[in-house]
């Protein structure tokens, strides 16, 4: 019971951390709004504040729709690749690259992360989890 308590308590230490660096981002990006749309025309004024207003209103369900649709798209990409062949790529082909990963997904990236690092801890470990190592993550570059 307590591994699953510091399991959890990992888990919930990353996710703060990481809503911590989203909130930042979404600072330092308004801050960036404000200072370029001044210089734009008032038509285009008028619709990047409409475009920031609707991002701002993002519900529940379309946030599980997007995070749906991503983790589908995540694993196709995870299926194709166990598609490929082993041999190396000709010169001058890239491989196919990964989806970008939104907050969302992000965050339950993170969270699977997490999991999977602690149980790779533990192995090493035994089952001590009460040793924590802080990141970094609230210092701003």
């Amino acid at each position: 019971m307590q591994r699953h308590y510091v399991m959890y308590y990992e888990m919930s230490y990353g996710l703060n951390i990481e809503m911590h660096k989203q909130a930042e981002i979404v600072k330092r990006l308004n801050g960036i709004c404000a200072q370029v749309l001044p210089y734009l025309s008032q038509e285009h004024q008028q619709q990047v504040l409409g475009a920031i207003e609707r991002a701002k209103q993002v519900t529940a369900p379309e946030l599980n729709s997007i995070i749906r649709q991503q983790l589908q798209a995540h694993q196709l990409s995870q299926l194709q690749a166990l598609a490929l062949p082993l041999t190396p790529l000709p010169v001058g082909l890239q491989p196919p690259s990964l989806p970008a990963v939104s907050a969302g997904a992000g965050l339950l990236s993170l969270s699977a992360l997490g999991s999977q690092a602690h149980l790779s801890k533990e192995d090493k470990n035994g089952h001590d989890g009460d040793t924590h190592q802080e990141d970094d993550g609230e210092k701003s570059d």
